[in-house]
């Protein structure tokens, strides 16, 4: 790196408007990987992310940073603090700005820092200057351990972390306290008993008040005391869950966004069951969970006190432990078969109703609904019935440890008057040994009750399981070829695709070279693989055999983010987003700011100007959910309209013009043809107007390539019926 002046001031005015525009955050994190040599494009790093205004924030920083292969941890700590065996690291300015610190040198108070305004070019500050800036806080950034896959024979690689037990373990530090606390709690608790048994043998016999007074400032410090560390456990399992909660539910999410469409489940209402089970989850591993685990094993302790005490005492609590865990266990296969069936109805209904919901303008139509409603109730009687026998059974087991506590103390009553009568226990102890005794059964009782609620969680964690085991796009760590910009040459070499879970190829061993700039419409019946071409071009599918290339790199080996920014796709069934209009077009820039510039441009390429300049909300009128609230038309010119916002070098347009008036398809190909120089445009297509676009045709049937040449050629060959069905 070199060096060069610095800033006049980390105020300076060019470096603002600079710092207005960029994202300082993502600049610096380049640096550093650059400096690892974990080079990765600013798309890969900061795309799904929830960005604000579309910069990358301090709070999402550790999971961009883990996309380059590093970690990072952020810090508080003064200037001179910082560890330099760290650098380079990122220091947080003030306001909301950011630069990468490469040394520090105290003595002669002077640091090298790179600003993201200047590049990577390191300059030399004072520390004064850049100390007047400091927030305060600083993260640390280093590469990540990857195991090598050629590693030695017997030498163990790192386990990937588990999505959810990982989580857990990142909050130990704060279980660890929730388990001292607990372990100070149940000791407190001992007090209580042992006061009472010296009041009833010791001070009323005696008449020792002044013992009384002592005993009760004792027992009352102690009762402070317990519940200072009871709301401060509280605090720390709530902070554990809710640290927990947010990282799951992103990764959940991030995980269902980033799943390859292969890993697609068939049905969106079982899928959205199956996320929103992370309820029950989430549930079980709350308070009572922790706490019930926590305090299990003080069971021992309490029934050992009660065994001090008087041994026959001890002998109704063993035999009520081992009453409820005998019958918790017995109920547990019931409870795991009715969970399971449970779910899986639940997930069914739940799909019935979305798909209900979803197409009732083709439920009205096709008069269903009262195949849909006869559906609907058989599952929800069904439901219900098995709902009402899961909670029969984990009320059952609820039940039983309430009575068997009950019962257990009503025990250790009567077998404790005997041992008065024969002189073996006081009065005190009787009174103390059935406090231990409840206080003993509490955490059986609850260990019980988790049981009858673990099936149900178990049920859902495994479900969820199946979904964060599915394949992604995207893997993370890999090296991808970095490729910023496209001229847009498309090949295909010998590509076959079959989707899942069907019996026929979509694609047969088809080859197909387009040069860059080139128009080319495909042709053929409905089903013939045209559209799974230009899904295979996008990457949506990896090919069964075979290859693609864009501008002569297999595009397994891009991001699939960086190459979908520069293609503009129209789908053939249009759905939007529900939102405004802008919100819908700029949707096209990905992570990327859209300007107003981009946006009206491509609003006047898509033929929206009527649309928008004759409604009073412009360009915030509301789309409604899924583009309810637009015409067929008019949804399409919005797919075209954020197909075109970033100008991108490569088109691939499905039926681009299927549900529009002749006037709006002319208005269409006109303004494509004024912005389609240079630019590569695959057109799928039954209309024959659209045909003056292209220069090339290819026709395919039953996935193959049955012509392929100019397009008046191909015209006049399909008119004398000269080109035949694929054998």
């Amino acid at each position: 790196m070199s060096n060069t002046e610095a800033p006049d001031s980390l105020s300076d005015e060019a470096v603002s408007n600079e710092r207005d525009t960029g994202d300082e955050l993502l600049e610096c994190l380049k640096a550093i990987a650059s400096f690892h040599q974990h080079d990765v494009s600013s798309e890969a790093l900061r795309a799904g992310l929830p960005l604000e205004q579309g910069k990358l924030t301090p709070s999402v920083f550790g999971r961009a940073a883990s996309r380059a292969g590093l970690t990072a941890r952020i810090v508080k700590s003064r200037l001179s603090g910082l560890n330099p065996a760290l650098f380079p690291a990122i220091l947080l300015l003030e306001p909301g700005r950011a630069c990468v610190l490469l040394g520090l040198d105290v003595k002669q108070k002077k640091a090298r820092v790179i600003f993201p305004e200047l590049s990577e070019s390191d300059v030399e500050i004072s520390l004064d200057e850049l100390h007047a800036g400091y927030s305060g806080e600083a993260i640390y950034v280093r590469p990540k351990f990857l195991a090598d896959n050629a590693s030695e024979p017997g030498v163990k690689k790192r386990r990937d972390q588990h999505w959810f037990w990982g989580v857990i373990r990142e909050n130990r530090r704060l279980y660890r306290d929730i388990v001292l606390g607990s372990v100070a709690i149940n000791l407190f608790a001992i007090a209580m008993p042992l006061f009472v048994l010296n009041v009833y043998d010791r001070v009323v016999p005696n008449q020792a008040t002044e013992t009384l007074w002592v005993l009760a400032v004792g027992i009352f410090i102690v009762l402070c005391f317990d519940l200072a560390l009871r709301l401060m456990r509280s605090s720390f399992v709530d902070l554990a869950a809710s640290r927990a909660d947010v990282k799951l539910s992103s990764s959940i999410m991030a995980k269902s966004l980033g799943l390859r469409l292969e890993e697609r489940p068939a049905s969106t209402g079982s899928f959205t069951s199956t996320l929103q089970s992370f309820e029950s989850v989430r549930a079980f591993i709350g308070s009572a969970t922790i706490l019930g685990i926590v305090d299990l094993p003080f069971v021992l302790m309490f029934a050992a006190i009660i065994a001090l005490i008087n041994p026959w005492l001890v002998l109704p609590v063993l035999v009520g432990i081992v009453f409820v865990l005998l019958y918790a266990l017995a109920a547990q296969g019931k409870l795991h078969e009715l969970s399971q069936t449970t779910w899986e109805v639940g997930a069914q209904r739940n799909s019935l109703l979305v798909e209900s919901i979803s197409q009732l303008e083709n439920v009205k139509a096709l008069r269903a609904e009262s195949r849909i409603q006869r559906h609907w109730e058989k599952a929800s009687a069904f439901l219900s019935k098995t709902g009402a026998q899961l909670k029969m059974v984990s009320t059952s087991v609820s039940n039983v440890a309430q009575w068997a506590q009950h019962s257990v103390a009503v025990c250790v009553i009567i077998v404790g008057v005997y041992q008065i009568i024969e002189g073996n226990l006081t009065q005190g102890g009787l009174i103390a040994a059935y406090m231990l005794s409840s206080r003993a059964m509490a955490p059986i009782s609850q260990a019980a009750a988790l049981l009858a609620q673990y099936h149900q969680s178990s049920t859902a964690l495994d479900s969820l399981n199946a979904v964060m085991d599915k394949k992604v796009e995207r893997h993370e760590g890999k090296a991808y070829v970095e490729k910023p910009s496209f001229a847009g040459n498309i090949r295909l070499e010998k590509v076959t695709l079959r989707y899942p879970n069907e019996e026929r190829d979509a694609l047969k061993d088809v080859s197909i070279t387009v040069k860059a700039g080139e128009k080319v419409a495909l042709l053929g019946r409905i089903g013939c693989g045209k559209s799974s071409l230009n899904k295979l071009v996008l990457g949506f599918y990896q090919p069964t055999s075979g290859a693609v290339l864009v501008d002569n790199v297999d595009i397994r080996q891009l991001d699939p983010l960086q190459l979908r920014r520069h293609i503009g796709y129209v789908p053939q069934d249009v759905s939007l987003f529900s939102g405004s209009l802008r919100d819908n077009i700029v949707a096209g820039g990905g992570s990327d700011r859209v300007d107003d510039d981009a946006l009206l441009r491509a609003i006047e390429l898509a033929g929206l100007e009527n649309l928008v300049n004759s409604h009073p909300h412009g360009v915030d009128l509301q789309v409604g959910e899924r583009g309810q609230a637009l015409s067929g038309g008019q949804k399409q010119s919005v797919a075209i309209a954020r197909a075109l916002v970033q100008d991108p070098p490569i088109l691939l347009l499905d039926e681009p013009t299927s549900s529009m008036d002749n006037a709006s398809e002319e208005a269409f190909k006109a303004n494509l043809k004024n912005v389609a120089a240079g630019k590569t445009i695959l057109v799928v297509t039954h209309r024959t107007s659209l045909l003056s676009l292209v220069d090339r045709i290819i026709v395919m049937d039953a996935g193959k390539v049955v012509a392929d040449g100019p397009r008046d050629t191909v015209v006049e060959a399909l008119r004398k019926g000269q080109i035949g069905r694929a054998s």
